[in-house]
């Protein structure tokens, strides 16, 4: 028996160290203007230069003021198609919660949404030049239009893209009161089954690390003084559970604020202390441009790594 239980710690440790360190990128919150959408290649060409195995941008490719048209849609597939690296793209609320407003066009908010599955969502692959396998929530028959959430495995690791978009997530639909509408009600049922499954796969296969990309700042701060906002409150009350019975190390990635960042701001429900193997990384957002170089190391024990890069702007064009 003795034999056998080292035989086992020892295949889990060994499956550990040969997942290989990989590194990858992490964006968004641009472009939001004419400038930073005549920056954005040399951005993307600073991270095509790096050798990555992925990069993800954590949604709002657009400013909150900008239209939401189907140009503007193609346009930046377009750009993110151009991208060396396989690139992921979580949807934000600038693309699809807040396109009612009359200076986006007055459009259907959730007619965007089916038009960014229909246009970012295709097939299994993720977007850029080197192929992704992804695994798509559509595949369950029970939530086969959530598309957008996606998980793929890579350095001993487990990486989550969940549909949770500023404006508080869609709570309160286009009247901001009141609430919750249907659409939150079900996209919210579709994040709780995606994000429990992921922890399930992460513990079943022994992975050292869970990284989670959502676009939503959750407001941790709020929460933790007792004022949680109702778009996250539940969210958040589940991530702290998962993470708290998870054994690795749990990244969250989010932009929305766009005030770079990494901590840990999430506290434990009774004890009130910071739960030590979570850490928050918010991405670069306008006007501050840039990208933060990840690391996944299933050997190491922090297993995460980050290095946030400033852009250096590049002279405008007349």
């Amino acid at each position: 028996m003795k034999r056998w239980l080292s035989f086992c710690v020892l295949s889990v440790l060994t499956g550990a160290l040969a997942a290989q360190p990989v590194s990858f990128g992490l964006f968004g919150d641009l472009p939001y203007s004419r400038w930073e959408r005549e920056q954005l290649p040399g951005l993307m060409n600073e991270m095509n230069r790096e050798p990555l195995a992925f990069v993800v941008h954590d949604g709002d490719f657009k400013s909150g003021g900008s239209v939401c048209s189907d140009e503007v849609f193609a346009d930046m597939l377009g750009v993110f198609q151009s991208s060396l690296h396989p690139l992921v793209f979580v949807p934000g609320d600038n693309e699809w919660t807040d396109c009612h407003r009359k200076n986006n066009g007055s459009y259907d908010p959730l007619e965007r949404l089916a038009k960014l599955r229909e246009l970012f969502f295709a097939g299994d692959l993720a977007l850029g030049q080197r192929p992704l396998k992804l695994t798509r929530q559509s595949s369950d028959p029970a939530f086969a239009a959530y598309r957008e959430n996606v998980r793929w495995e890579a350095g001993g690791a487990l990486f989550v893209g969940l549909n949770v978009t500023g404006s508080d997530n869609n709570y309160h639909g286009l009247h901001r009161s009141g609430g919750p509408v249907p659409e939150f009600i079900e996209r919210s049922a579709a994040n709780r089954a995606w994000l429990a499954q992921a922890f399930e796969v992460a513990r079943t296969r022994k992975l050292a690390g869970v990284l989670i990309v959502i676009q939503a700042n959750p407001e941790f701060e709020a929460a933790s003084a007792g004022h949680p906002k109702p778009g996250y409150r539940d969210f958040l009350t589940q991530l702290r559970e998962e993470t708290q019975a998870f054994a690795g190390q749990v990244v969250l990635v989010h932009g929305d604020s766009h005030h770079q960042q990494i901590n840990q701001p999430l506290l434990d429900a009774a004890a009130r202390e910071v739960v030590p193997n979570f850490t928050r990384v918010e991405t670069y957002g306008s006007p501050f441009l840039g990208w933060v170089k990840g690391t996944v190391d299933a050997a190491d024990p922090k297993v995460f790594r980050f290095e946030p890069r400033r852009w250096n702007p590049q002279p405008a064009t007349n």
